[in-house]
């Protein structure tokens, strides 16, 4: 796993950014650089253990991932460990590419400094997402920083 780090500097104070990345409407938009299109969704909710299904598609037919959410400190940091995959609209988490993203984290830390919010990004990817993520995170971020600052 490669450990990678992103972060941007949005002009709102830390809990309207907050709200913005983890609302399903806004969520669904920052995201869809990920997936063009159809954005992600998720089914479940941030509250500290909780499990979250990631998925393209409402139905969670499709692929994506199984987490569960390690740690929710409100406004201020939230981490999501992926403990699977979704393959078909069903949950894995014993195959060995299920194996390979387990204990992966996505970390977002808030910090806000003069009413602006600093976003710190912190994720695990396996090699051959690297090179996707470096391009496709900043792309994301700047979409999040618009979204929060209209």
């Amino acid at each position: 796993m490669h450990k990678l780090h992103f972060s941007i500097v949005i002009n709102k104070q830390k809990e309207h950014v907050w709200n913005t990345m983890l609302d399903i409407d806004t969520y669904r938009l920052w995201t869809d650089v990920f997936a063009p299109g159809s954005g992600s969704h998720y089914v479940g909710d941030w509250s500290e253990g909780s499990k979250m299904l990631f998925t393209p598609d409402e139905a969670g037919e499709m692929s994506g991932m199984v987490s569960r959410i390690k740690e929710n400190k409100p406004y201020q940091y939230i981490s999501i460990e992926h403990i699977g995959i979704l393959q078909d609209g069903k949950e894995d988490t014993s195959s060995k590419a299920a194996k390979e993203w387990a204990g992966a984290l996505e970390n977002y830390t808030f910090k806000e400094i003069d009413g602006k919010t600093e976003v710190l990004v912190d994720i695990d990817t396996e090699d051959e997402y690297k090179e996707m993520f470096q391009i496709m995170w900043p792309k994301a971020l700047l979409k999040l920083k618009e979204l929060a600052e209209r």
